[in-house]
């Protein structure tokens, strides 16, 4: 059966849990289903998007053991915030300075003891995928699927299979920010169809029915639904 739709209280006490949430991130064996439920709460709850943001800045700000498994954990939560929210412009411009710290022009030493300032590192890493994300989000339907959130934490790709009439199924690599038309227009020109005078969609199917899937509609939304 489908879960029922949550129940949350103020948003003063959603901010409490999920700073909880972000503490207990810290030592999570798996974060996956954490991560997922943080990310549920602000979908829900949009005006917590940016206090989450800023939690994150500040938990990536000088970590008390930088590249070590707390701040990983963080610094891949604000990979998966940056492919399904945008924050306020002026939390954006904080948070754009917060990454450019992380990727400096050229490599410098040490400063203040932590490794991030080193372009090589895994957060100097997620920092470049999270930047370039942010121009590509405009809002998310549904939050990432458990899948998703585990090839972003990867910074890789999913892998989508589309079952074509006629035709083997396809796979086809998309990102967060992958739409139908995209995928669409991928598949006719691998199936040799870019002359055809006839319009093509992908359909979305389920036990209880089959629809089109909108041009517009994020391929990665579609995949929460399933999930």
């Amino acid at each position: 059966a489908a879960p029922g739709p949550r129940s949350y209280t103020t948003l003063r006490d959603e901010a409490v849990k999920l700073f909880n949430s972000l503490q207990q991130l810290e030592s999570e064996r798996d974060p996956v289903p954490l991560m997922q439920g943080i990310l549920q709460t602000c979908l829900d709850l949009p005006p917590l998007v940016d206090e989450i943001y800023c939690q994150l800045v500040k938990q990536t700000t000088e970590p008390p053991a930088p590249g070590g498994q707390g701040d990983l954990h963080y610094w891949q939560l604000l990979t998966c915030m940056s492919c399904t929210f945008l924050p306020s412009p002026p939390v954006l411009r904080f948070l754009r300075f917060h990454l450019d710290r992380r990727v400096p022009a050229e490599p410098r030493g040490a400063s203040g003891g932590t490794e991030s300032w080193f372009p090589a590192s895994e957060m100097a890493k997620y920092a470049c995928f999270i930047r370039e994300a942010l121009g590509k989000t405009k809002g998310r339907e549904c939050v990432p699927s458990l899948e998703e959130i585990l090839v972003l934490m990867r910074r890789q790709e999913m892998i989508c299979t589309v079952h074509c009439p006629g035709a083997p199924a396809c796979s086809v690599a998309i990102s967060s920010h992958t739409t139908a038309e995209e995928v669409a227009r991928e598949l006719v020109s691998r199936l040799g169809l870019s002359q055809s005078p006839n319009l093509f969609a992908l359909y979305e199917q389920s036990r209880r029915r089959e629809q089109p899937v909108g041009s517009t509609t994020l391929l990665a939304d579609v995949l929460t639904r399933f999930e």
